[in-house]
């Protein structure tokens, strides 16, 4: 299984979902160009956004190679948020999907693109 976030390290009242789960647990880790972030840099991504965006609860799991882009689940709004690390608090926010399937639906979209 992947080295994500424990129980302990997730913010209260959140779990990874179980489709993110299931989605990890069959080895589907890197769509190229989209991977789960996993051990160390997924704790630093998680103290990163913290302090980038202190005004929003991100918590991240995927992030794309050929951009500064996160994936977090947005725990304020309970969807899932596309993040421009780096951009300035305000204008980090990319692109929006209602849950992590959306999300993957367009991460499969992008792999094909990708490989084109």
């Amino acid at each position: 299984m992947a080295n994500l976030l424990t129980i302990e390290e997730l913010p209260t009242g959140f779990d990874y979902p179980p489709e993110f789960v299931r989605v990890v647990g069959l080895g589907l880790t890197d769509l190229e160009p989209w991977w789960i972030i996993e051990g160390k840099l997924l704790r630093d991504f998680m103290k990163l956004l913290a302090s980038a965006y202190p005004r929003r609860r991100l918590v991240p799991f995927a992030k794309r190679q050929d951009r500064d882009d996160v994936a977090c689940w947005d725990l304020a709004k309970g969807d899932v948020a596309i993040v421009h690390v780096g951009a300035s608090p305000g204008w980090e926010q990319h692109a929006r999907f209602a849950d992590f399937y959306g999300w993957l639906r367009q991460a499969v979209e992008d792999l094909i693109e990708h490989g084109g």
